[in-house]
Order: C-alpha cells, then structure tokens, then sequence
C-alpha cells in the first residue's frame, strides 16, 4: 500500500475520531449526571452502557443530539468502539467498519456525509485477499492509529494543521507536490487577512462581516476556514466552495462536516461545496 493510499485510511480515521470524541462530549453534556462513568476495567463506552440501560429513550435523545450537534453516531460505531475491536483482533470489525462507514454516509445528517468514505475500499486486495487477511490488517492499522493519536487534541484549529502536515507528509512521500490538496498555512494566513480587509480603503481594517466568500479552486478547504476564523464564527455569511479532484473534495467535506458540527453553517449560513 503506497502513500496516496494509506493517506485515505489515516485521514478517515483521523476524522472519525474527531466526530466520534465531539459527540460524546455532547453528550455528556446533553445527559448530565446520566451519563454513565465508567472504570478502567470497563470496556464498553459510556455511550453504549446508557443506550443499554435506556432502550426507550434512545430515539427521543438522537432527535435532541440532531438539534444540538447536528449529527448522530451510535455507540457501536464511535471510534473508541471501533478502536476497542481492533485491539482485541476482533473478527467483526471488517464487517462493523462497512455498517458504520454507510450509517454515518446515509443516516447520521441526512445528505452531508453521503460518499464522505467513497474513497476507502475496505476490501482492497493491498489488505489482504480473504476476509480474514483484510480484517486482521485493518486490527493492525487502526490499533496503531489508536495508539499515536490516544492524546490528541480533538479541536478543530488542531484537526485542520494534522490535515495540512499529514497531506503534506503523504505527498512528498509519494513523490509529489501537495499544491492541489491545500494553501500553505502562511500563505493562507496572509490572503485570508487580506480578503477580511475593506477592499474600498483597506487602512480602515478586517470588515466585522463578509456576505459570502468563494474558492473556486478549494482544495481541503484550509483557505476558506482561515477566513472564517479571521472574522469569527458569526462574522461570515456563506462559504462557497468547488473542487474537481473526488479525494480533495472529500476532504473539504470532512473540513466542511467539523464546521457544521461545531454549529457552523445553519441553513441560514450555509457552506456550500460541489465537486
């Protein structure tokens, strides 16, 4: 498996993880002194105690967690979940790892993550060519992915710089340049300061608000978030964004889905993104 690859399972990962670590603080916060605490012993999550110990109430909680987070993940696919099944080289999770990919594309917020892990072929041959081979390689690669990031940050400043470095790291890897998949940080940071600025007298300072902004050739995204974060998050009003390569596409979308579950982009403030 080559870098342009295992960049595609690393960076889907790595995303899962944030998704899943984002909910659960959610809801934990939504479930208040109900939410489960657990021993070290305990290998399920608190998650997946609560759901157990309150069957009935499950539906009314993912309506709330839609409304508050905008997306929902059941407890069997959280990444610690999926983690957890990895660790203990457990023979369901090529299986789990299929269900969870298509719950979180199909149900977990309606059309946002559809095709989100097109790009990831869990019964790729490079992993093995029976089920078993595949199941045990995947074990191996997420335990390992488990271990490197078990105290990374999970904010989303954080999230996009692993993205820039890791999109950075896989290209020259593979022997190319990485100009197609995001701007430069400085760079970013320069042009996103000056696209805030009054375009009519620009020694007047950042404008407190932007209508709407446009990156016709997007990439990651990286350029049309360090916009927003120049302004803030209620100082932009509509991202717009297009790109034409499907994998830099998706990981706008994963750049994209962050916003939207931190409360960016309402239905009165969308992102927009077409491939």
């Amino acid at each position: 498996m080559d870098a342009d690859d295992f960049r595609d399972y690393m960076l889907s990962f790595l995303f899962l993880r944030y998704l899943s670590d984002n909910y659960e603080a959610a809801a934990k916060k939504e479930l208040g002194a109900d939410y489960p605490k657990v021993t070290d012993d305990e290998k399920r999550s608190p998650l997946a105690i609560w759901y157990k110990a309150n069957e009935k109430d499950a539906t009314d909680f993912e309506v709330q967690m839609r409304r508050k987070v905008h997306y929902v993940i059941k407890p069997e696919y959280l990444w610690s979940s999926i983690a957890e099944l990895a660790r203990t080289q457990n023979e369901e999770l090529l299986k789990t790892l299929h269900k969870c990919f298509k719950y979180i594309e199909e149900e977990s917020f309606q059309s946002t993550f559809q095709g989100l892990f097109s790009e990831i072929n869990l019964d790729s041959e490079k992993l093995g060519k029976l089920y078993t081979d595949r199941n045990a390689k995947l074990c191996t690669i997420i335990t390992k992915i488990a271990e490197g990031i078990a105290k990374f940050s999970t904010s989303s400043d954080i999230l996009g710089d692993a993205y820039e470095y890791l999109i950075g790291q896989f290209a020259a890897g593979s022997g190319k340049k990485a100009g197609e998949f995001y701007t430069p940080q400085q760079i970013s940071s320069i042009l996103s300061a000056i696209v805030t600025l009054d375009c009519q007298d620009p020694t007047t300072g950042k404008k407190k608000k932007l209508d709407k902004v446009l990156d016709f050739a997007c990439g990651s995204g990286s350029l049309l978030l360090n916009v927003r974060k120049q302004l803030g998050p209620h100082g932009l009003g509509k991202i717009y964004g297009q790109e034409s390569n499907i994998t830099t596409y998706n990981l706008a979308r994963n750049e994209h889905a962050v916003a939207r579950s931190e409360g960016f982009g309402s239905r009165d403030s969308p992102w927009r993104l077409s491939a």
